[in-house]
């Protein structure tokens, strides 16, 4: 577990889920924006922590990138494009996610080499 907690995706993860979850509190929202941020945001940070704790969960970073698709459209699918603030938050936490997602998938793909997926193990 000291590996899977020394990488920075998941940490940055964390971050970005924090702070797109605790934005509504110092910018203005409607219930729509302040919901869809709390709750993707909480999600984000979740998949975090729980691929710190669980790295062999391939699906974890996935999960994660889907998530931040999720927040990058969800001004325009929850009506909140036009409040600059929560719309930027969410548009900027949601492109931050997908790289943060696109950077922890290689390195979790390698932990499975040579368990059954058909690649020889490097020494």
């Amino acid at each position: 577990m000291k590996a899977a907690m020394a990488r920075w995706q998941d940490w940055a993860a964390v971050v970005i889920g924090v702070v797109v979850a605790l934005s509504p509190l110092w910018m203005d929202t409607n219930d729509a924006a302040m919901w869809s941020m709390i709750v993707l945001g909480a999600l984000v940070a979740v998949a975090g922590l729980a691929h710190m704790m669980s790295a062999e969960m391939p699906a974890l970073p996935w999960a994660m990138g889907v998530l931040g698709v999720l927040m990058f459209l969800s001004p325009w699918v929850m009506g909140f494009a036009d409040m600059a603030g929560a719309a930027w938050t969410s548009w900027i936490g949601g492109v931050l996610t997908v790289l943060t997602a696109m950077a922890a998938m290689p390195e979790g793909s390698r932990l499975h080499i040579g368990h059954g997926g058909g690649l020889a193990t490097h020494h």
